[in-house]
């Protein structure tokens, strides 16, 4: 029997790649990657040269049984994604479902992560938090929003750049002007930033100053 391994690559700083990440993805049999583009610069700085295959939210239903197959013939595996932790928005949740029904062992190892560092930084209250990822973009957005609205402990979103008026927008219709919020963008990146206020006060900053690069959204919940 094989065993997969899900390993964080860094989302923005290569120095956040772990020495045990780096040594996984060399013994490992074969990588599983979401963009083999962006992942072969990583693997070629770290000097790594395990054969890579693409797995990605389009393909992955149809490779999944296929892999499987090999996991249980003996290979070992390991999962990446563009950035961050895999199955956290990203490729990964399928295949670990499918191992763990099938027995095979999954190591998941501990590592870069987009939202851990933006929570932390808000100043919100991260005892208790809720971790949402992207926001419906249609269907179910203003049920989710509604449901959301009365949620009291601190809330995290991913968002996309030219989206983020949107979803701020969002915020101050259905949580009110008032909700404290923080954003942060290019984590661990050159141009880091988080810019942190009430919901009106962070919508009116990135009106004047269009949001670039990752985006993590903090909302503080409902007093």
């Amino acid at each position: 029997m094989g065993k997969l391994f899900l390993v964080p690559t860094p989302i923005g700083n290569l120095e956040d790649m772990t020495l045990r990440a780096i040594r996984v993805l060399k013994e490992v049999d074969t990588i599983l990657a979401e963009d083999t583009r962006t992942s072969g610069k990583l693997l070629q700085h770290f000097e790594i040269d395990t054969p890579m295959q693409s797995h990605h939210m389009h393909n992955e239903h149809r490779s999944i049984n296929a892999l499987i197959a090999r996991l249980k013939a003996g290979e070992i595996m390991a999962l990446i994604s563009d950035a961050g932790t895999p199955a956290i928005s990203d490729p990964g949740f399928l295949l670990t479902r499918a191992c763990v029904e099938n027995d095979i062992e999954v190591d998941c190892l501990p590592g870069a992560t987009a939202f851990v560092p933006a929570l932390v930084n808000s100043g919100l209250p991260n005892d208790k938090f809720v971790f949402e990822g992207f926001l419906p973009v249609k269907k179910g957005r203003q049920t989710r929003l509604k449901q959301l609205s009365e949620e009291t402990r601190t809330m995290v979103f991913y968002e996309s750049p030219h989206k983020l008026l949107k979803t701020l927008g969002n915020v101050v219709d259905y949580f009110g002007a008032d909700r404290l919020v923080s954003v942060s963008r290019e984590i661990t990146k050159i141009y880091e930033e988080t810019i942190r206020g009430t919901a009106k006060e962070v919508l009116g900053y990135y009106t004047e100053h269009p949001p670039k690069g990752e985006i993590v959204i903090v909302v503080g919940g409902k007093k």
